[in-house]
């Protein structure tokens, strides 16, 4: 049975800060131009890099170049591009993450139904060197990509990946745009605004949904430094942290449904996993692979209980109205 109502209309938002990843950037641009369901436009916010923007509005064009209106970080550029977006739903990639060419129409088929508020896709990583033994598809989150144990087929959840997500622009706007208290700001391995926001769009539609679809598949390139064991255990860190701010603004419950889930199911299988396979010889680094994930896993753990402290001593545990930060009215 076809739908009557028209399809929806879709603006594109790349953010990027640096010119190291230009090659990849120009290779994402060129991804969302070949798509099989062209946009209605293409925003690309430069966040305060301002020899970055003037590069490249020389060489680009049919893509509107702007700079960031909002504080550094990526929430804030993410931001500045809902303020001037026009168009039905606004679809996210990062800088360093190629999307299939089917990509944009299978985010926008989801969107038929009302009740779904945000659509992503499946992040699948593009490693630079080679997927190191010991760094178990679980743990591809570390590095922004879909990992071991999300759904196969198009599914509820609570959240979308960063690299790969799409909202209602309606639903964006109402709740004010990114938490720009939260995400990545240049280097810092910051992240859960997108986890957050998503938290925060349902508490305010009862009845409505988040969906996972898998068949919407960028590729995310993963240089050789964040397969290291030390990314590994800095960004676990880091994740713990992020995670600990956002269960003050929305709760323990909302905040972290999943990932008990997550350790209670995903993680204990992996570890079984690599331990059989070391002792059975079938792959020498299963062992390492087990050790890993408990690395992670305490890392994580210990990020998230420092976050916790940290926000008791700044008095934050009843915070949550005043972190959305610049409200996309302030930069259209």
């Amino acid at each position: 049975m076809f739908s009557l109502n028209p399809p929806p209309t879709a603006s594109i938002v790349i953010c990027t800060y640096t010119a190291k990843r230009w090659d990849l950037l120009l290779d994402v641009i060129e991804s969302v131009r070949a798509q099989t369901v062209a946009p209605q436009e293409v925003l690309v916010v430069i966040d305060h890099n301002e020899a970055l923007y003037e590069r490249l509005i020389e060489i680009v064009d049919n893509v509107t170049v702007v700079e960031s209106s909002g504080p550094p970080g990526l929430s804030g550029a993410r931001n500045t591009g809902v303020g001037l977006a026009d168009s039905d739903v606004v679809a996210f990639l990062d800088d360093d993450a190629e999307a299939a060419p089917d990509w944009l129409e299978r985010l926008l088929a989801l969107y038929d139904d009302p009740d779904v508020l945000a659509v992503g896709g499946r992040v699948e990583p593009v490693w630079e060197t080679g997927r190191p033994g010991y760094f178990g598809e679980e743990l591809d989150w570390i590095v922004g990509c879909s990992h071991r144990g999300m759904p196969k087929v198009a599914s509820e959840v609570r959240n979308v990946i960063g690299a790969n997500m799409s909202f209602r622009l309606e639903v964006l706007r109402q709740v004010g745009g990114f938490n720009v208290s939260l995400g990545r700001q240049g280097t810092k391995p910051l992240g859960c605004e997108e986890t957050e926001i998503c938290i925060r769009s349902k508490m305010g539609a009862p009845g409505s949904r988040i969906v996972y679809e898998p068949a919407a598949l960028v590729r995310h390139h993963v240089p050789a430094d964040r397969g290291t064991i030390p990314y590994m255990l800095s960004r676990s860190w880091s994740e713990g942290i992020s995670k600990a701010q956002v269960s003050q603004i929305v709760g323990h419950k909302r905040a972290l449904g999943p990932e008990r889930r997550y350790v209670r199911s995903v993680l204990p299988r992996a570890v079984f996993s690599g331990i059989r396979d070391w002792g059975r010889g079938s792959n020498p680094q299963g062992l390492g692979r087990a050790g890993a994930v408990m690395a992670v896993l305490a890392c994580t753990a210990a990020g998230y209980l420092r976050g916790r402290r940290i926000a008791h001593i700044e008095g934050r545990a009843s915070a949550g109205t005043a972190l959305i930060g610049t409200p996309w009215r302030e930069v259209q």
